[in-house]
């Protein structure tokens, strides 16, 4: 297990430092608070675990082999990005005022709309979905039960994961106080909104 465990982790690391729309979702969010950004992390774990627990039924097959399916979930995915990058746009031309009424209301209310960007964002993604299917199976040593090795290979990839972006949490917040300055964040919210954006229309225009 040891052999299949190491190179799986680094593997994990190599996927982690990918950049994509998760990771821009979790910068953006830990500019709010560390809170806020944590739950989009566990959030998007959330969704790492579910896609990689239903590739291992292998009901992923059936999503890469229907051009239908894959297309509704990535016109979806698309139309979540979009939403996103237009919401921080707007945020940032707004002064903030929009994010902050968006954040307004109890705590935990605050953290399950976080948490809900981070599974939503996560789901929404065909490629996700695609890409468990193809990654997960080959740490899977021969002869062994392909099923809950998966499961568990998933679950040891989201768990890995909420560490890796955590730190980008923990990071965000030390710099909380240059990077919330007006302009520094007008700035910050136009660029990853801007990068949602594009990220979502080229989701959208992609075969």
């Amino acid at each position: 297990m040891l052999s299949t465990l190491l190179p799986f982790l680094g593997a994990c690391l190599l996927v982690a430092m990918s950049p994509g729309p998760s990771t821009v979702l979790i910068i953006r969010r830990s500019l709010r608070s560390r809170r806020s950004g944590f739950m989009v992390v566990l959030g998007n774990e959330t969704g790492v675990f579910i896609w990689g627990t239903v590739a291992a039924f292998g009901l992923t097959a059936l999503l890469a082999a229907s051009q239908l399916a894959y297309d509704v979930l990535r016109f979806g995915g698309a139309a979540v990005l979009i939403c996103f990058g237009v919401q921080a746009i707007r945020s940032a031309r707004r002064g903030g005022s929009f994010e902050v009424a968006a954040e307004s209301g109890p705590s935990q209310e605050r953290g399950w709309r976080s948490y809900r960007s981070g599974l939503l964002l996560n789901l929404a993604n065909p490629k996700a979905a695609v890409f468990a299917m193809s990654f997960l199976p080959q740490f899977v040593p021969e002869g062994a039960p392909q099923l809950p090795l998966m499961v568990a290979l998933a679950a040891i990839w989201a768990v890995f994961e909420v560490g890796y972006y955590g730190s980008y949490v923990w990071f965000v917040g030390r710099l909380r106080t240059v990077l919330s300055r007006a302009g520094v964040r007008r700035r910050l919210e136009q660029i990853s909104g801007g990068v949602l954006l594009a990220l979502g229309v080229r989701m959208a225009l992609e075969g």
